[in-house]
């Protein structure tokens, strides 16, 4: 039960996997390598709350992959549960605009719980047969960045994902953080001086675009 809890950490590498899904056998993460991936879990094929976020990510791929991000979905159902509530979302689902909608990114096979309890997704207290509904956000060199949890009656915003992707790239690419509620265009952070020296020279500093809160509170105007 105690590796149940167990999940891989900010900052880990990403446990790797080999398993079936509605797209063919992937091998994670080499097949993925290079690109971001949004590895999320769900409780249950032919639930509610998880049919609006399939179609919610279905309809999102092609912003993801813009982003040059793959998805990934897992559940403790078998393939043909999951080809049979695929397809009914197909043909027979509409929500909020949303229809006709085909969901082609891989979802997991995962009866045995493998990858789940790798990822720790088997959360006891809430089941021990459903996954919970988890989102690991990995970077391209297969290293965990971001992880967070929703409880069963609680859908994913999927903005905020995709607006959490944006974020660690842009600090990738430019080193620097992004303040609360950024969003892409906004002004970014510069990461705090290292020492008194560097402090009074950032309050000093007239470079275009900067400016100070205070000497560890920095911002510049976004690329």
């Amino acid at each position: 039960m105690d590796e149940a809890y167990k999940l891989p950490l900010i900052g880990d590498d990403a446990p790797s996997f080999i398993a079936e899904t509605t797209m063919g056998t992937i091998n994670f993460p080499q097949d993925y390598k290079g690109k971001w991936v949004i590895l999320f879990s769900h409780p249950a094929d032919f639930t509610p709350v998880c049919t609006t976020e399939f179609m919610a990510f279905a309809t999102m791929q092609d912003e993801f992959r813009e982003l040059n991000t793959e998805l990934i979905g897992l559940s403790i159902d078998s393939l043909f549960a999951h080809i049979a509530w695929l397809r009914t979302i197909k043909e027979k689902i509409e929500y909020k605009g949303m229809k006709n909608v085909e969901v082609l990114f891989p979802l997991i096979e995962d009866l045995k719980m493998e990858v789940a309890t790798k990822y720790g997704m088997i959360q006891p207290n809430a089941s021990t047969t459903q996954a919970v509904r988890a989102v690991f956000i990995i970077d391209p060199k297969a290293k965990i960045r971001a992880i967070l949890y929703y409880p069963q009656s609680t859908g994913r915003n999927m903005a905020e994902i995709k607006r959490m992707i944006i974020a660690l790239q842009k600090a990738d690419q430019d080193s620097v953080a992004t303040p609360a509620n950024w969003q892409p265009g906004d002004d970014v952070i510069i990461p705090p001086p290292g020492s008194c020296g560097a402090a009074k020279e950032r309050m000093e500093s007239k470079e275009e675009g900067k400016y100070c809160l205070d000497w560890f509170l920095c911002l510049k105007k976004d690329k």
